[in-house]
């Protein structure tokens, strides 16, 4: 399967007064075409930071990240933003909905920063909604969706660009049961139709979904082994 991003010994440190602060030491990591990959651990352990090298949000402070064949340490600004709005779909814990937008709206907005008509904008965000069973609300405003059709129209927006990385960060910490069910499996549906997707979580009921663990603790990340599955580490 074709690699979709890679860090070599991509670490990120802060400064903070006279010392530095390292909230992320440095990791190497890929994740291919195909492949769900949770990395896992509690809050403030460096995951975010991990996500924020994969999502082209920071630069790494060593070490060096490519992402779908680019090497980003050398790309300005704009290049950053250009490259995250083709490659990289992002999906938030809180949604991130714009409230007056329909859910039609809502997803229909990166194809239009990308330049796309209204028209082709809007078929592609209907059949986007109608991929993950929300074609019947695409009038619908955030505010009477419920947290997990909420969470299924950020995926489709996040999906619309057909971003070959996707993204997520505690995508199911809103829901509740049954909506985490519905959720990761669409999530996994995507994986298989050859995208890579990169959850974080410290969840550790989203295990069963994924095809490889990365557990990361103050700052350090390791491949868990499937034996090291032991029941609430968290």
């Amino acid at each position: 399967e074709p690699m979709i991003a890679r860090l070599e010994q991509a670490g990120k440190t802060y400064p903070s007064g006279d010392a530095l602060i390292t909230a992320l030491q440095p990791t190497d990591f890929s994740i291919s075409a195909g492949e769900l990959v949770l990395i896992i651990g509690p809050s403030g352990s460096g995951k975010t930071t991990l996500l924020s090298l994969l999502g082209c949000v920071i630069y790494p402070s060593s070490g060096k990240v490519w992402v779908n064949g680019t090497y980003t340490n050398d790309l300005n600004d704009r290049q950053m933003a250009e490259l995250r709005l083709r490659n990289i779909g992002f999906v938030f814990q809180n949604f991130n909905l714009l409230a007056p937008l329909t859910a039609e709206q809502n997803v229909m907005m990166p194809l239009q920063l990308m330049g796309l008509s209204d028209h082709e904008s809007r078929l592609r965000a209907r059949a986007a909604l109608e991929k993950l069973q929300m074609g019947h609300r695409l009038k619908s405003l955030p505010r009477s969706l419920s947290g997990g059709e909420q969470q299924r129209v950020s995926i489709a927006r996040a999906l619309v660009t057909n971003p070959s990385l996707l993204l997520c960060d505690e995508p199911t910490a809103a829901l509740d049961a049954k909506s985490v069910g519905i959720v990761m499996e669409e999530l996994r549906q995507l994986a298989s139709e050859q995208k890579a997707v990169i959850v974080v979580t410290h969840d550790a009921r989203l295990r069963p979904y994924a095809s490889r663990v990365i557990e990361v603790e103050n700052g350090q990340a390791r491949e868990a082994q499937v034996s090291d599955f032991k029941h609430n580490i968290y």
